[in-house]
């Protein structure tokens, strides 16, 4: 007698969509949390100038207009999300993450310190 093994369907886009915000999110929970208590001494030494190059090349003002219409500008300080230098960085990582791309730790924190010196302004 031979055992009939049913294939399970293929995962829906929709779920794997899903599973991917869920990891994003977590990471994004996890990030926050991490560097809540940092202030803006975070971005102490950062290369403001390889900050601006980054955020031209990877035409961050572009998506964020996209998303948000307009200039882009009502990307910046939603309402209660981002409080701390920290959760800034933390944002500009996720960014990273979801738009894959490849910017380096120290990367990250130099686009969070041009961010945070233009539009921020934590102390």
């Amino acid at each position: 007698m031979q055992t009939r093994v049913r294939a399970l369907p293929p995962v829906s886009s929709r779920l794997r969509w899903a599973a991917t915000a869920l990891l994003l999110g977590g990471s994004l929970v996890f990030f926050s949390t991490a560097t809540r208590a940092q202030g803006a001494e975070i971005f102490k030494d950062a290369n403001l100038a390889l900050g601006e190059k980054l955020i031209a090349e990877h035409k961050c003002v572009a998506c964020h207009a996209s998303k948000v219409g307009g200039d882009g500008s009502a990307m910046y300080k939603p309402l209660g999300k981002i409080n701390t230098a920290g959760l800034l960085r933390g944002m500009v990582e996720m960014c990273n993450t979801s738009m894959n791309l490849g910017l380096f730790p120290e990367e990250v924190s130099d686009v969070a310190a041009v961010l945070n010196r233009d539009h921020y302004k934590f102390k």
